[in-house]
């Protein structure tokens, strides 16, 4: 019999999972409880509250390798990793966008591979703040959208919000993730972040880290800093 603190451990290692999913409801329970203790936090007027367990299941179809590396401490790591990050740039799934967003330049203008639109704003949106040009305009062509001419669809439509989020992660991030938590950091914004230049901000990533590495039953490994 599976008791519910044994469900909680392994819930994320099961999000993709449908059929198992199907097949025993108690799993969907507990990946709801997971899910919704992180959205729960965030004041009913954010504007994330469109984000579901759902609509990340829905994205998960186009990356079905996420948390599915090396052992199961290994994956239950990735995915403790993922929604650490998730829960650190979007407030609890509160933000889509950027604070004061608009008023940033994030516009590479070298990059003539991905050229900016002057009439966009290539800003943090979704669950990882996807930032940049030169990441809407691949992001986009990998996954169907218009990146560099619509980029606020990343913020608008909850699916490819979550599906950017995992482009960027398997992408970029996935590749490091066997070197430690602090190697991921380094990934995600590392030339603000690492070698002392924002140390508040990397012990906020790495406690929403090891907050979720408990709550799946697994040792957040070494290398936690960068």
């Amino acid at each position: 019999m599976v008791t519910g603190l044994s469900m909680k451990k392994k819930l994320l290692t099961l999000t993709h999972v449908g059929v198992i999913a199907g097949a025993f409801p108690s799993y969907i329970e507990a990946q709801n409880e997971f899910f919704n203790g992180i959205l729960d936090q965030a004041d009913a007027s954010c504007a994330g509250k469109n984000y579901s367990r759902a609509t990340f299941l829905e994205a998960l179809n186009s990356y079905d390798q996420f948390g599915r590396t090396g052992s199961v401490d290994d994956s239950k790591r990735e995915i403790a990793a993922f929604f650490g990050y998730v829960t650190h740039e979007t407030g609890h799934f509160c933000y889509i966008e950027e604070i004061d967003g608009p008023s940033k330049d994030y516009c590479d203008e070298n990059n003539t591979e991905y050229p900016c639109n002057p009439d966009k704003g290539y800003y943090g949106r979704g669950p990882i703040q996807l930032s940049w040009n030169f990441n809407y305009g691949p992001a986009g062509k990998s996954i169907g959208f218009d990146g560099l001419n619509s980029p606020e669809t990343v913020a608008n439509d909850p699916v490819i919000s979550f599906t950017t989020a995992l482009w960027y992660w398997m992408n970029f991030v996935r590749p490091v993730i066997g070197q430690g938590f602090g190697a991921t950091i380094s990934a995600i914004n590392g030339a603000l972040e690492c070698d002392g230049r924002n140390p508040e901000t990397v012990q906020k990533r790495v406690k929403y880290y090891t907050e979720y590495c408990n709550e799946l039953g697994v040792d957040p490994g070494q290398n936690l800093t960068c």
